[in-house]
């Protein structure tokens, strides 16, 4: 018979010393020590809304639900660089297409280092469910205006993809920066005929997703207007799901210097670009 697929390894397999190779130890210091940080800035998001902020390396920052289940969708950007900023696709290869505590979420070519790594998830036990769902999904991507007006005929303007537009007008960046996101509490999977499907978050009142940065990130979260995304929003059923919305909290954190002992920030991919290429010199230079 057939090997059953899910029998099969992983592509992408852990090397000692790589950077897949997380040092647990480290990440569960950080964790256990409670006491030993100082929370420095907090603030909530409201509904439909987005924001965003930033957080130097070496800071940790949590993704909170302070009223009830509600799903957020996540942008990250080197704050010195743009340019740099969350790989979706890449993480699920590298980390896995829902994530939880010691994954890690990379940024893109050419610089490839992990810009965060996931310190403590309440959401951990959740698992797999009946349905094959799971939690912290980077599956999907955010809403947007496009897909809602191609589907329905009708203008939205608070779809996470403008809210994050929104938010990122104050740091200079526009629309051509938003990216696929992490969908932080956000229960999904893949059904039986290999098509995308989401089921009503499961996070209850004070949970949280917490990350270490692992260079000076700007972040940036809309508060989806989904909600929970217990009601459809599209197809024969759809209904406005205002009444399950509510809004997402953040919670920033420096840590003692004792904590941060033997961590660095991680150097940027270490190839050298070329591609194969040779660059050769102009003939009054030969």
């Amino acid at each position: 018979m057939p090997k059953a697929y899910q029998d099969y390894p992983a592509a992408y397999q852990v090397s000692k010393g790589s950077a897949l190779q997380v040092n647990e130890a480290f990440y569960q210091r950080i964790r256990e020590q409670q006491n030993a940080r100082t929370l420095i800035e907090q603030f909530q998001i409201p509904i439909r809304t987005g924001r965003a902020w930033k957080v130097p390396a070496g800071h940790v920052f949590r993704i909170t639900t302070p009223v009830g289940p509600q799903v957020g969708d996540l942008n990250i950007w080197n704050a010195h660089d743009p340019r740099e900023r969350l790989w979706a696709a890449r993480t699920r290869q590298l980390q896995g297409a829902h994530v939880t505590t010691y994954d890690r979420l990379w940024s893109n070519l050419p610089f490839l280092r992990p810009l965060v790594t996931i310190t403590d998830d309440s959401l951990a036990g959740y698992g797999i469910d009946e349905h094959g769902g799971r939690v912290h999904d980077l599956l999907g991507t955010r809403c947007d205006p496009y897909v809602n007006k191609m589907l329905t005929g009708e203008d939205f303007h608070h779809h996470c993809h403008s809210n994050l537009t929104r938010a990122v007008l104050p740091h200079g960046l526009t629309e051509f920066d938003v990216h696929d996101v992490l969908n932080v509490f956000q229960c999904t999977g893949l059904n039986d005929d290999d098509l995308y499907f989401m089921k009503a978050c499961p996070a209850k009142q004070g949970d949280y997703l917490e990350f270490f940065a692992e260079i000076d990130l700007l972040c940036a979260l809309s508060t989806c207007p989904g909600g929970d995304l217990s009601l459809p929003m599209w197809g024969p059923e759809a209904q406005d799901p205002l009444s399950v919305c509510r809004p997402l909290g953040v919670e920033i954190y420096t840590l003692q210097p004792a904590l941060l002992e033997g961590w660095r920030q991680p150097e940027r991919a270490a190839y050298n670009g070329q591609h194969g290429l040779q660059i050769v010199a102009p003939a009054w230079e030969q």
